[in-house]
């Protein structure tokens, strides 16, 4: 199971910091693949900066309970994305299905971790 976490979290980070640096430096690339800047899109920054830094600090402190937390609450907006966007071939989503399939596996083989913490 802590081979999971580790490989979901080096995900997110390996993912989150060069779109972090490029929403940080106004790339173009980011507005191919995000649209122009608005205040959403501020708002999705400050999003993805909290998931980096969550995954940052979980790498060195793997607290399954606040993993599988993360990881839940990143499968629920990855997997609504398509229907929130309108659209299944736009990258970012196409991205965001793919790494929640990752991360639906990761809180699968947590499960028993979880139940265990729970007293179920």
């Amino acid at each position: 199971m802590i081979s999971w976490i580790y490989v979901s979290l080096a995900v997110n980070i390996v993912v989150l910091v060069p779109i972090l640096a490029l929403m940080a430096i106004k790339s173009p690339l980011i507005d191919h693949a995000w649209g122009g800047f608005t205040a959403a899109r501020g708002i999705l920054m400050s999003i993805y900066f909290a998931i980096l830094a969550m995954s940052l600090f979980l790498v060195f402190k793997p607290v399954p309970s606040l993993v599988f937390a993360l990881l839940l609450v990143q499968v629920i907006y990855k997997v609504t994305t398509p229907f929130t966007v309108r659209s299944f071939s736009n990258p970012v989503v196409i991205s965001n299905l793919a790494i929640s399939a990752l991360h639906i596996g990761t809180l699968i083989n947590m499960v028993p971790t979880i139940q265990n913490q729970l007293g179920y």
